[in-house]
């Protein structure tokens, strides 16, 4: 069976072309020829069209103008460098020399082939080069792939917005932090913003043209923990079936975002404090340790100080990654937000839906006096749900909070009624919390991930609010 993959071969001496492409021609599907090294440009762009690149090419280091010392392979090995890294060559001669032969491989040959040659030889360094080939573009593919991922990365979704005094303060601890490569833990409540501010800290840093990379602790299985920080060898365990690199990795020279650290189990928490300790890690089923840079950046909406004294959290892993910390707060304690943000999502989600949508006074002053239990990403949701709900070009402030029964754009009893309510409730958060709930897991007919979204909370957060109130 014959292996796929484009092969060329160019030697001024017709033997030498029909000798090597009789061989390889049994091996491989496709093997042209050139006595004229000036149409090699024109080959493999030809080649392209037809959608079969040359892989390989076999390439004479010596043609009529210069007999011994090579300087004409080497000439057009750089040119079929310039035109495509990812082709590889292999440089003949009937001049062996070892010296010629490292300089060759440092100008970028994979290998060098004396001629006459040795039929296993020759074979045995093409098959090579193709597998050179093969790696070079699967290196090439990563490497796409990679840059795509960062660009998404460090792109949030929406803006890390605030003029409030809290929200200040918040950015001058992120300017001052920035400047440094001291660890950051991020803690509030959810959906105030900790990933928005950990890509905050990342743009505004040093590393800010490296990766940033994040993992949400809570969406990892605890089986998988390992595998996901350190990453895996082939055969680690039975599922692994290639090499697999793990987030500190990935993350190399730039920035890894811990969301949800809370979660993680005890055990697993000495072994991100060795890894950070150590400033090395070691793949699962691996034995070579790798050395790390990375600025850690952590996030959760738990109480770690409580949780130490639980005996839920590590004393010195907490230590370790709160040199710095950030508080954000809720948004009913910046409620001078509420406008800026309510109107920048209303944009956002309006050009999305190609709607042409305002809101009132009224209905602003009446979200602003809603306590948002789930901050700033249930405000965010309930405005895109509002977007695509409303019937006119006033936004129905109905189809954004509370018991739609209550509340009505166009009846100001209504209204009236539900700024009452919101009084009454802020008194008692978790009684507005449960009702909320409960409402979205009754809209939702029961099913815990779009009600979770639908409020703009994690899974994680979700079924602790279930666990809580007995839903």
């Amino acid at each position: 069976m014959k292996h796929t993959g484009s092969l060329l071969i160019v030697d001024d001496n017709p033997d030498i072309l029909i000798a090597a492409r009789l061989l390889l021609k049994q091996h491989y599907q496709s093997v042209k020829t050139t006595d004229n090294p000036f149409d090699i440009a024109d080959i493999i762009n030809e080649q392209r069209k037809v959608d079969q690149p040359i892989d390989v090419i076999l390439l004479d280091m010596n043609f009529t103008q210069d007999s011994i010392s090579g300087k004409e392979g080497f000439y057009w090995l750089k040119k079929i460098i310039e035109q495509d890294a990812n082709i590889v060559v292999l440089l003949m001669t009937a001049y062996g020399d070892i010296q010629l032969a490292v300089d060759a491989i440092k100008a970028g040959a994979s290998d060098f082939i004396a001629k006459p040659w040795q039929n296993e030889q020759l074979l045995g360094a093409v098959a090579a080069a193709f597998s050179h080939a093969k790696d070079k573009q699967q290196v090439g593919t990563l490497t796409r792939q990679k840059q795509g991922l960062n660009q998404a990365l460090n792109t949030p979704n929406f803006e890390f917005l605030g003029q409030s005094a809290a929200m200040q303060h918040v950015f001058a601890t992120i300017e001052k932090a920035a400047q440094t490569d001291a660890n950051i833990l991020i803690t509030g409540e959810s959906g105030t913003g900790k990933e928005l501010t950990a890509h905050a800290l990342h743009q505004a840093s040093m590393r800010h043209n490296q990766t940033f990379m994040s993992l949400d602790m809570g969406a990892v299985a605890q089986s998988l923990f390992e595998s996901e920080l350190f990453g895996h060898k082939k055969g680690a365990f039975t599922d692994a079936k290639s090499d697999r690199i793990g987030k500190f990795e990935l993350a190399q020279g730039g920035s890894l975002f811990l969301d949800e650290l809370g979660n993680l189990a005890l055990e697993h928490q000495a072994k991100l404090l060795a890894a950070l300790q150590n400033r090395q890690i070691t793949p699962v089923g691996g034995s070579k340790a790798v050395d790390i840079d990375i600025r850690l950046i952590c996030a959760t909406n738990d109480n770690l100080e409580q949780a130490v004294i639980d005996g839920r959290f590590r004393q010195d892993l907490l230590y370790r990654i709160n040199t710095v910390e950030i508080r954000l707060p809720a948004l009913r304690e910046r409620s001078d937000d509420i406008p800026l943000l309510a109107n920048y999502y209303l944009k956002h989600f309006a050009q999305k839906y190609k709607r042409d949508l305002t809101i009132s006074d009224d209905d602003m002053n009446a979200l602003c006096q809603y306590p948002w239990p789930g901050n700033v990403r249930e405000l965010a949701h309930a405005i895109e749900r509002a977007v695509i709900l409303t019937e006119g070009d006033k936004l129905d402030i109905s189809s954004v909070v509370g018991n739609s029964a209550s509340v009505s754009t166009g009846n100001n009893q209504n209204t009236e009624t539900f700024n009452n309510q919101v009084q009454y409730d802020t008194f008692d958060l978790e009684i507005l919390e449960q009702r909320t709930v409960r409402a979205a897991l009754k809209h939702h007919q029961g099913n815990v991930s779009h009600a979770a979204k639908a409020l703009g909370l994690t899974r994680g957060a979700m079924y602790r609010r279930l666990e809580k109130y007995g839903l």
